[in-house]
């Protein structure tokens, strides 16, 4: 079997996938925190309220402040991390190691490459931009650009149909049971990374591989080429 792409799609989370976003992600919870007289979380226990999007970190840093907010208060300080975290979007988020470089020789061997994310697009785009990495990716679509966020499966099938994908030739990587729910419930393979903001055990998201370096990554891909072609070989053959 040919090492090159196959029409296959390859579909990614964002924060604690592609890139380690936590340290800006957090400063902006613990500045807009500060406007309220509230003690700042330490980044490890920030690291740990990602992964649903900007929204529900607001409110979960407030809850683990001691503080909870009404739904009209999140709004208020939702239009302020906003505001704040567009001007440091990029200030200490960066790709993980060997990222950009795995994701770049996929890319010439003609995979794609598509974003899934409970990030809105727009600072999706942004951060992307900033990392100068929005260019190895043939769409980037947020909770705001599908049918339904994941762990809906129609998130990973609207990005496939945005990109021209095919759902029998995608693999989906993330590091959350969000990420995991999605692909399963889009029947497609889930690989794990080992180094994300997990909600639950790696176990539990049951990944089809876990990835704790992106310098395997795209053997890793491969083998899962092999193994899907194989089978669609053996299905379509005579009995």
């Amino acid at each position: 079997m040919s090492s090159k792409a196959n029409g296959w799609t390859l579909l990614f989370d964002l924060d604690g996938t592609l890139v380690d976003s936590a340290p800006d992600l957090v400063g902006t919870l613990n500045a807009v925190l500060d406007t309220d007289d509230l003690p700042a979380l330490p980044l490890d226990q920030g690291r740990d309220l990602i992964g649903h999007g900007a929204r529900a970190l607001l409110r979960r840093g407030y809850e683990t402040a001691g503080a909870p907010l009404t739904d009209e208060a999140l709004d208020v300080r939702f239009a302020l991390f906003l505001d704040l975290y567009v001007g440091r979007i990029a200030d200490l988020t960066r790709p993980y190691p060997g990222c950009v470089e795995a994701l770049t020789a996929l890319k010439a061997e003609s995979y794609t490459l598509a974003v899934a994310t409970n990030k809105r697009t727009d600072l999706s785009l942004a951060l992307l931009d900033a990392l100068e990495m929005t260019g190895l990716f043939a769409c980037v679509l947020g909770p705001d650009r599908v049918s339904a966020r994941k762990p809906d499966a129609a998130h990973l099938f609207d990005a496939l149909a945005a990109c021209g994908g095919d759902r029998g030739r995608a693999l989906m990587v993330g590091d959350s049971s969000l990420d995991a729910g999605a692909a399963h419930a889009a029947g497609l393979p889930f690989v794990a990374v080992g180094f994300g903001y997990a909600d639950v055990a790696i176990p539990a998201m049951a990944p089809w591989a876990v990835l704790d370096h992106y310098d395997g990554f795209p053997a890793l891909v491969r083998r899962c080429v092999n193994e899907t072609e194989q089978g669609l070989a053996l299905a379509g053959s005579p009995g």
